[in-house]
């Protein structure tokens, strides 16, 4: 599996490596949506931006991380982001994850293209299993993951302490290369192509 670091297009959507161009637009973008954060396992809000971006972009961004601002056609607003995370060429696995949307783009057609466009990367490029996981807290994300098609494999307990101190149970759910075709394909009629 080789994973590149590049523009993933869609009919909707665009999913661009971060880099430091992207940062005011990302930084108005998470801003002003306090609740959403609490079920995240990292704070991108006010002073802890900084911190949040860096580890998407840089010199001292987490290794085995590319991470995507996801940028609406309609309106070319950085509405999102998301990210490839542990990525093992060798062994063909990556996960999907650090996602966060603005309130304006949930519940529409940007979640499911985002996946999409990963997802074809990722089998596209030799992947072998792509892994999603999310709080346990998080029923909106585990509804949405359910709906993509991928077989949830349980629960990790205290996986992770949350940048508020709450000890986070973690969902994990997983599609393999098998499983891709009826995936895409359902993706696809669900994006109208």
């Amino acid at each position: 599996m080789d994973l590149l670091r590049e523009v993933l297009e869609g009919n909707h959507i665009r999913l661009e490596p971060v880099d430091e161009h992207h940062r005011g637009e990302m930084e108005m973008m998470v801003s002003g949506d306090p609740a959403a954060w609490d079920v995240l396992l990292t704070n991108g809000q006010g002073e802890a931006f900084d911190g949040y971006f860096k580890e998407m972009c840089g010199p001292t961004a987490a290794p085995g991380r590319i991470a995507f601002a996801i940028r609406r056609k309609a309106d070319d607003r950085i509405v999102g982001t998301t990210s490839y995370y542990d990525i093992a060429p060798s062994h063909g696995t990556v996960e999907i994850g650090g996602t966060y949307y603005h309130a304006d783009a949930r519940g529409t057609l940007v979640n499911p293209e985002a996946k999409y466009l990963l997802l074809r990367h990722a089998f596209e490029r030799g992947a072998n299993r792509v892994q999603l996981r999310t709080d346990a807290r998080n029923g909106r994300s585990q509804a949405a993951i359910a709906k993509l098609g991928a077989v949830r494999e349980g629960v990790i307990r205290r996986q992770f302490i949350t940048w508020n101190g709450h000890p986070r149970d973690s969902v994990i759910y997983s599609i393999i290369a098998e499983e891709w075709p009826t995936v895409k394909a359902n993706l696809e009629a669900r994006l109208g192509r």
